[in-house]
């Protein structure tokens, strides 16, 4: 049987001391019109906010779990294809970290959600500067910028074929603009704008996705929660 919390009107379990959505604590009316606590077994302490995150411990479990998901979903990481996994699992597990911390049995999903926003940010900050810093050894350090500008404009190339091909099925016959955003692109300003624009939009969309794998992983733990009630 369930119940609707007062405060955000999702459903509740009728044996849920909290609401799994917004964490405020149910009271249980009596048919008389009194108003009672949960048994005093299901109350083992203190009240506590599940909706507050304590930020201290949260950092912690966030920059334990950020500095592997950051190195792994970097560019240079064989198994970088695999950031959105790696996001996912980091925030749900620094939520987990931070509830055995707290010694408490649940937070809510929005809690989860800024737990994990905070372990992305970490992790995604993280592999945004080995993947820079390792671009840059490559360039300055190992001397390899010929191979780099080679794979640039074997890319430019295939980019510009496939702008002309689609041009030409539109109609649009403008080569002197294409030929320019070609020269642009091979372009050191050019090369760098665009590898940089590139690595921040695939960071930013790791951090939606590790802001997801937090309030997974809070929702997990609620469900848990009610599953021994």
């Amino acid at each position: 049987m369930e119940t609707t919390c007062s405060r955000c009107h999702q459903p509740v379990d009728a044996e849920s001391c909290y609401c799994p959505t917004c964490g405020l604590p149910q009271l249980v009316y009596s048919s008389d019109g009194n108003t009672s606590q949960a048994p005093q077994e299901k109350w083992p302490g203190a009240v506590v906010d599940a909706s507050v995150v304590e930020w201290k411990p949260a950092l912690r479990a966030a920059i334990l779990t950020a500095i592997p998901a950051g190195l792994l979903s970097s560019e240079v990481s064989r198994a970088g294809l695999l950031g959105l996994f790696w996001m996912v699992a980091g925030a749900a597990w620094a939520v987990t970290l931070y509830v055995k911390s707290q010694r408490s049995a649940w937070i809510t999903t929005g809690a989860g959600a800024r737990i994990g926003l905070v372990t992305g940010l970490l992790a995604a900050t993280l592999a945004f500067s080995v993947t820079g810093i390792t671009l840059f050894v490559q360039r300055f350090v190992l001397h390899q910028a010929g191979a780099i500008d080679d794979q640039w404009r074997v890319f430019v190339d295939a980019v510009f074929h496939m702008s002309q091909q689609i041009q030409a099925q539109m109609g649009l016959q403008d080569q002197g603009q294409a030929v320019a955003q070609k020269n642009l692109m091979l372009s050191p300003e050019g090369h760098a704008g665009w590898v940089a624009f590139n690595m921040a939009g695939r960071q930013a969309f790791l951090v939606l996705f590790a802001v997801a794998g937090g309030a997974m992983g809070a929702r997990l733990l609620a469900r848990s929660r009610q599953s021994r009630v």
